[in-house]
């Protein structure tokens, strides 16, 4: 493979920004990143980024569909149309995620991902692994999710879905029965351990974090409060989720900056409070994604739950949010916008800190030397321009 070099941009580094940078890769992996001043490699394919901006590929670990097509439809075409689309908003490194449903129809998205998992990222993004995120919810916090799909966590029905290799993120509602063995069995996988769509007091988080948790899904959204954990449990008032993870520094979460989940104050706040070493920009994706106005299918196409699109985010029938119908680009251009957080930090938020949580900042996340090719060309405005994934333009 021959070289590639990426000029006249500013490279997007995790501690700050290079201007006027060279980054050379050769072999779909990057070789050096610093100032222009050599003279580029005859035989190298020159990008020329024209003032914008080169930044490492986005890595989206919360995402469900785009482009009309879902996750959970439990086929290899949906998989690739959905990590085509994604590519096409900079994220070069995916992690599907379930809803609930049917055993069968998560072991089908899992076997899906799967297959396409050994493409290599050639139809899009790159799947990394699975994010086990459904069915076992709350009652109280299904969210938008398919109600009849959710459940307690089993032995028997997690560990197949762990035999099947691919589950490197796994969401449980901490105050299930079962949950903290979920923890466990999912910590012995390597998996980065996480509380979703849960009503949990303090207690039940710290028993969690205890058996491994270290995540909490999208901030906010499906989540306990004060407020919840006491009408669940009475009084005295006790600490929630939000609490948890704003006092224990090894947490990490996510937010959606979609411009709809969450006003600015709050996106400031959490990139304040958690820093952007454990605060994860996530897309939560719905297949509306690229797709016009219109009532469309969360999950699974055959069953799942309808919720409406407006053009901007997803609407549930009793006029809740249904997750976001934006790709990464979108979540980096509203967070840059929308709050004090460098471009390096909002950047890192949407590659290296994702990486680095499920274990793949050896392999990507950043423009290091060694890594692989995974590098986007921006404009001034952070739109995607260019989008390379090993170093093969997507």
């Amino acid at each position: 493979m021959s070289s590639l070099c990426f000029i006249n941009g500013t490279a997007v580094l995790p501690g700050g920004l290079v201007e006027d940078a060279v980054v050379e890769c050769a072999g779909g992996r990057i070789v050096r990143v610093g100032r222009a001043g050599r003279r580029v490699p005859k035989a190298a394919q020159v990008v020329d980024a024209q003032g914008g901006y080169i930044s490492p590929g986005f890595i989206d670990i919360h995402v469900h569909g785009g482009a009309g097509a879902d996750f959970m439809d439990g086929t290899a075409e949906a998989v690739r149309r959905v990590c085509a689309a994604h590519a096409r908003h900079g994220t070069t490194t995916i992690f599907p995620t379930t809803t609930t449903g049917r055993p069968a129809q998560i072991l089908a998205m899992l076997e899906s991902c799967a297959q396409v998992m050994k493409e290599k990222g050639r139809a899009g993004s790159r799947i990394a692994g699975v994010h086990l995120y459904g069915p076992f919810f709350a009652e109280d916090k299904v969210g938008c999710h398919s109600a009849e799909g959710r459940r307690s966590p089993s032995f028997a029905e997690y560990e197949g879905y762990f035999a099947t290799g691919v589950v490197k993120v796994a969401t449980c509602a901490a105050e299930l029965p079962g949950a903290q063995a979920f923890y466990r069995a999912a910590r012995k996988r390597r998996c980065l351990v996480t509380c979703g769509h849960s009503n949990a007091s303090w207690g039940e988080m710290a028993a969690a974090f205890k058996a491994g948790m270290r995540h909490v899904d999208h901030f906010w959204c499906a989540m306990s409060s004060v407020a919840s954990v006491r009408q669940r449990l009475g009084v005295p008032m006790q600490g929630s989720m939000a609490e948890f993870v704003l006092a224990q520094p090894e947490m990490s979460t996510e937010v959606i900056a979609d411009g709809c989940h969450l006003s600015p104050e709050l996106l400031e706040f959490a990139w304040r409070m958690k820093g952007a070493s454990r605060l994860l920009l996530v897309t939560d994706a719905n297949r509306a994604l690229d797709m016009p106005a219109g009532r469309y299918r969360f999950g699974s196409g055959e069953d799942g739950s309808w919720f409406t699109s407006d053009g901007k985010v997803g609407w549930a029938p009793n006029g809740s949010l249904a997750s976001s119908i934006m790709g990464m680009d979108h979540m980096v251009r509203q967070m840059m916008k929308r709050t004090r957080a460098p471009l390096w930090d909002v950047i890192r938020m949407a590659s290296l800190t994702p990486a680095e949580r499920t274990g793949i900042a050896r392999r990507t996340g950043s423009l290091e030397a060694g890594k692989l090719a995974d590098v986007l060309v921006l404009d001034r405005r952070l739109r995607v321009r260019r989008v390379f994934a090993g170093g093969r333009p997507v």
